[in-house]
């Protein structure tokens, strides 16, 4: 997996996680125990750091990025959807990204909170605990997550991480 260092600042990844063979990892960026990164995804660090919790799914094809004093943090428990572009925000605890949505700088996505498929979370919205952001821009609609359905996604892609651990294999 290509894994760089940008001048001073490495990537610090820790040895439960699993980051796929066909992950990219630039710079100041963090990645918790027990997390996964999936095939085709970007983590470019090289404005300010990106966190990423433990046990937390970053799927194919997710883009991770920051810019100049806005850094990405996405807590524990999270899962970022495929093709979704993440930049200079923060997701917190048990939070959920939809499959190519975008959530841009100094935007907060609740514990648990959901934002939807190809939702657009601009500048500085705040997604409250448990609501729903959809559409683009997102609207809010509140106390509106199945908060035991995301528990049971991130519970799958911890296992499915052991399983690629162990029987993932190249064959060309």
């Amino acid at each position: 997996m290509p894994i760089y260092a940008l001048g001073d600042l490495v990537p610090s990844i820790h040895p439960e996680a699993y980051v796929h063979p066909d992950a990219v990892i630039i710079g100041q960026a963090e990645i918790g125990a027990g997390s996964t990164i999936w095939a085709c995804t970007v983590i470019r660090a090289d404005d300010a750091p990106i966190v990423i919790g433990e046990r937390t799914s970053i799927q194919d094809g997710a883009v991770l990025h920051t810019v100049p004093n806005f850094p990405t943090t996405i807590g524990n428990n999270c899962t970022i959807g495929h093709l979704a572009h993440l930049e200079g925000c923060v997701l917190k605890e048990g939070a959920l990204a939809g499959s190519s949505s975008v959530i841009l700088h100094r935007a907060v996505i609740g514990e648990w909170a959901l934002v939807a498929a190809n939702a657009v979370v601009l500048n500085d919205m705040v997604v409250p605990p448990g609501a729903l952001a959809v559409g683009t821009p997102a609207k809010i609609k509140e106390n509106a997550v199945d908060i035991e359905g995301q528990r049971l996604g991130v519970e799958s892609y911890v296992a499915r991480a052991a399983t690629y651990r162990e029987t993932l294999r190249r064959l060309d």
